[in-house]
């Protein structure tokens, strides 16, 4: 049997070639046959989930809770110094200077990252906001989200903190930063399905270790633009599930 990995269609598409490389090296370790599936978008990798062709993901907060509380999915690992934080920004020459300068009936620039979306909005609960009394403008990519704002067709917009950082200087002049979460418990989780549950020793035994000085995982991590992997328990998985539970109030 050919087990089937895919990655949370977030990722930075200059770590494509990292993650087939992350993948080989899996099945060279696991001595598994082990494919790897990307997707463009959100929809079709949860239509996958659903017809449950997905046995190992590196699964976005968001969909993690959906996989572990309805799919049966188990927690091995997270990504180590790499939670994920929204950064709200304007145009440089916005007058709004406060969250609370944003007004009923605003434009927000946001991408189908449901992670993102479900942060930046709870950073715009002080101004009373919510999806019901604003305009949500969704874009493709984080690229597109800082166009829309240069170009004066959204008031303010919601970036995963890393992306709004990887933004060339050129845009991130024109672009002025509002708030930045520090939650700190949200992360992307790597999950074994069911399939995949005679794995769980063996790589809560390796990811970990992927770091280890002298160990072939460095250079892996690196085409990753990881740090290193975390073990993740159940614990930490239910605190980071039920945090999420309570931001979608």
């Amino acid at each position: 049997m050919t087990l089937q990995l895919s990655v949370s269609p977030d990722f930075s598409p200059d770590h494509i070639a990292g993650w087939y490389v992350f993948n080989t090296w899996l099945q060279r370790r696991l001595g598994e046959r082990i494919h790897l599936e990307l997707f463009e978008n959100f929809e079709a990798q949860r239509a996958a989930i659903e017809a449950d062709r997905i046995d190992l993901i590196y699964a976005n907060p968001y969909d993690a809770a959906m996989l572990v509380r309805q799919k049966g999915y188990v927690a091995l690992a997270a990504p180590r110094n790499l939670p994920d934080e929204v950064l709200v920004a304007v145009p440089s020459d916005s007058p709004v200077q406060r969250i609370e300068d944003l007004r009923s009936g605003c434009r927000l620039a946001v991408t189908s990252d449901p992670v993102v979306n479900l942060l930046g909005m709870a950073t715009l609960a002080s101004a009373d906001l919510n999806a019901t009394n604003t305009v949500h403008q969704m874009t493709g990519s984080y690229v597109l989200v800082a166009k829309q704002l240069v170009q004066g067709k959204a008031d303010a917009g919601f970036f995963l903190a890393r992306a709004y950082n990887s933004l060339s200087p050129v845009i991130r002049r024109q672009l002025r930063p509002l708030v930045t979460s520090d939650i700190g418990d949200v992360r992307h989780v790597l999950l074994a399905g069911p399939r995949a549950a005679h794995l769980l020793a063996p790589l809560r035994e390796l990811l970990p270790m992927m770091d280890t000085p002298g160990s072939d995982g460095g250079a892996v991590l690196q085409a990753l633009g990881l740090e290193g992997f975390m073990a993740q328990d159940v614990e930490a998985t239910e605190f980071m599930i039920d945090l999420m539970d309570t931001l979608k109030v």
